[in-house]
């Protein structure tokens, strides 16, 4: 009854979507990594981009790791893109440049996991693994009353295995995007469409007013504060740029010489020109932008010097990009 009720929901109001439909695994791949953390509406058009700057998994993997980060650059989560661009070498070093085919396969590369390696095997080779996202511990908890904690292996194990009790064979890849879907527009975190829901008879939350309720969560990690202090130095129409390293936030992307301090107050003696903030998942970033026009430019060892027009050309953090806008466009 609940696979019936869903896919016949799921034909009725699914969304026309550019990947939707499509049995190419490396494209299903690509928009399974973009919409990981990022709303449908953004993620249209990076899909469109990537998708037609690197079609297949031979140029991604022919690519390097800067042009990738380039046509990621405002998407955030960049080691989403790291790990593809990998995942794209694996693939033509052990799989001969064909994608596999069997779910093991697909998880072992790199920054594939339990969800991801579902979505891939049920959509584009009809293989029964329930995909298991945040829409789906969503809907699953509400309408089979599952009321453990979703943060835990133990609840997303039970889940997994209500979906793997529904999923069928005929038409696994519809089922999982139909959970999904359901969640994304119908079953909401805030104002689900209750009164018009298939499920509003047979809903456990519903039933039992506690579709607020679940699932349940525990506390969130207050986030850590931040404060960097980039120096944007300007002579002759150049500035200096470094590369970020390390195992911190936005590796490998490009970035004015920055200077993290323990507070909010500006560096001695110098004037902000702008002020910015970027909320990320466990951090948030205040970030005060310095411009200073100098005689000369003085890089060190691992920085390097390039025209202010050229900065275009280097992948950068999303809020560097947007002081380059607001700065240039005032």
């Amino acid at each position: 009854m609940f696979t019936d009720t869903l896919l016949t929901w799921y034909e009725e109001h699914r969304r026309s979507l550019p990947w939707r439909g499509e049995n190419d695994p490396y494209k299903i791949w690509v928009s399974e990594i973009i919409l990981q953390q990022t709303r449908v509406q953004q993620g249209w058009d990076y899909y469109l981009c990537f998708t037609a700057q690197f079609p297949d998994v031979a140029s991604l993997a022919e690519a390097s790791e800067e042009q990738v980060l380039r046509v990621w650059q405002g998407l955030g989560y960049y080691s989403r893109a790291r790990n593809m661009h990998f995942a794209a070498c694996q693939i033509m070093n052990e799989h001969e440049g064909v994608f596999p085919n069997h779910y093991e396969d697909i998880r072992r590369l790199k920054g594939v996991g339990d969800y991801t390696a579902a979505a891939i095997a049920s959509i584009a080779f009809g293989l029964p693994y329930p995909a298991v996202d945040g829409n789906v511990l969503r809907i699953i908890s509400r309408i089979f009353g599952v009321t453990d904690d979703i943060a835990q292996l133990s609840t997303r194990k039970k889940i997994t295995r209500i979906c793997q009790e529904y999923i069928p064979d005929n038409a696994p890849g519809d089922f999982n995007q139909a959970c999904m879907e359901f969640g994304a527009v119908w079953c909401t975190p805030k104002n689900p469409h209750c009164p018009d829901c298939p499920f509003v008879k047979t809903c456990y939350a519903f039933k039992h007013n506690s579709v607020n309720d679940l699932p349940v969560k525990r506390d969130k990690i207050a986030p850590k504060e931040r404060y960097f202090h980039y120096l944007f130095y300007i002579n002759n129409n150049s500035t200096i740029l470094e590369k970020r390293t390390g195992n911190d936030i936005w590796r490998n992307l490009y970035q004015f010489p920055l200077q993290e301090t323990n507070d909010n107050l500006p560096l001695k003696g110098k004037k902000p020109t702008r002020e910015l903030k970027e909320i990320l998942t466990h951090q948030i970033i205040h970030a005060k932008f310095y411009v200073q026009k100098v005689k000369e430019l003085s890089p060190r060892k691992d920085q390097i010097v390039v025209g202010v027009d050229q900065m275009v050309d280097y992948p950068m953090p999303k809020i560097m990009v947007q002081f380059l806008k607001e700065a240039f466009d005032s």
